[in-house]
């Protein structure tokens, strides 16, 4: 009578076992799943900041065809055409990450990004306008101040501006479009003045550097500007400078700034060489 319970006792066991096996081996599946999500993530992050542009797009591409309608991947290569510079297809591909249904704000604020790297100025525009107002970010003030600066919009520029200067850690490249803006419009001391904010908060900012330049000249104020500047650096803005000199007819003075540009290089300055060549010609004839 004991062998019934025996067998019945042995086979619960082996069931027990058997179903702790199954328990343990979906276990390990699914630690072996949140390994894989961990890498793939990582690797994503990678192929966004360090990698080859050019390897991201095929990466993203690749990863989006295997597993179609995952809006991080085609965030992604949205996100890596920009960076290789293809911009047509960042256009297009932003565009399919703002029509799917977890599409974000941040999502239209690159697709207007991609549309104005594009030259499609009234696009971007109504972009931005149907982005909802609450939603206000360093990224969406900096373009929208963009688009005011092409319509010549001017006061709506500098508020945008300033908005978006206020909204980063990182402002020296908002204050450098800044001043570029009041240096197209003609007001060249407040140009020089935001220039200068950006050399402030970035000293390896040469755009800003060279802008700034260009601002002290157009008030023929022909002295290099007391900033941080590797002797390179320095030759290349005695060279702006002596540009914007000769534009405005002081060609005196411009000879002469190009004459300093070429000694003070440590090689040889082609550029400014080239530029002194081609005025002693004009002169000469």
């Amino acid at each position: 009578m004991r062998h019934p319970f025996l067998l019945f006792t042995t086979l619960v066991g082996v069931w027990a076992l058997s179903a702790c096996d199954r328990s343990g081996e979906a276990q390990v599946n699914r630690a072996l799943q949140d390994v894989n999500a961990v890498d793939e993530t990582n690797l994503n992050d990678v192929m966004l900041t360090v990698g080859d542009p050019d390897e991201a797009v095929r990466y993203f591409a690749r990863a989006s065809q295997n597993d179609p309608g995952r809006i991080d991947l085609m965030r992604g290569l949205a996100k890596s055409l920009v960076r290789a510079r293809e911009n047509g297809r960042a256009v297009e591909a932003w565009s399919e990450v703002t029509a799917h249904e977890e599409s974000t704000a941040d999502d239209e604020v690159s697709l207007a990004d991609a549309l104005i790297r594009t030259n499609q100025w009234e696009r971007a525009e109504e972009v931005l306008d149907g982005i909802p107002p609450t939603h206000e970010t360093y990224e969406r003030y900096r373009l929208e101040a963009m688009v005011a600066d092409s319509n010549e919009e001017w006061d709506s520029a500098d508020s945008f501006y300033e908005t978006a200067a206020g909204l980063t850690t990182r402002p020296a490249g908002v204050y450098n479009n800044w001043g570029f803006s009041r240096l197209t419009r003609g007001d060249y001391e407040g140009a020089e003045e935001l220039f200068l904010d950006a050399i402030k908060n970035d000293r390896d900012l040469f755009t800003a550097k060279n802008n700034l330049v260009m601002a002290r000249g157009a008030q023929r104020n022909y002295d290099l500007p007391v900033i941080p500047m590797s002797q390179v650096e320095r030759a290349q803005l005695l060279h702006t400078l002596a540009l914007t000199a000769i534009k405005q007819n002081d060609v005196t003075i411009g000879r002469g700034l190009l004459r300093e540009a070429i000694d003070t290089h440590p090689q040889h300055f082609e550029a400014a060489a080239r530029s002194l060549r081609a005025l002693e010609d004009n002169v000469t004839n």
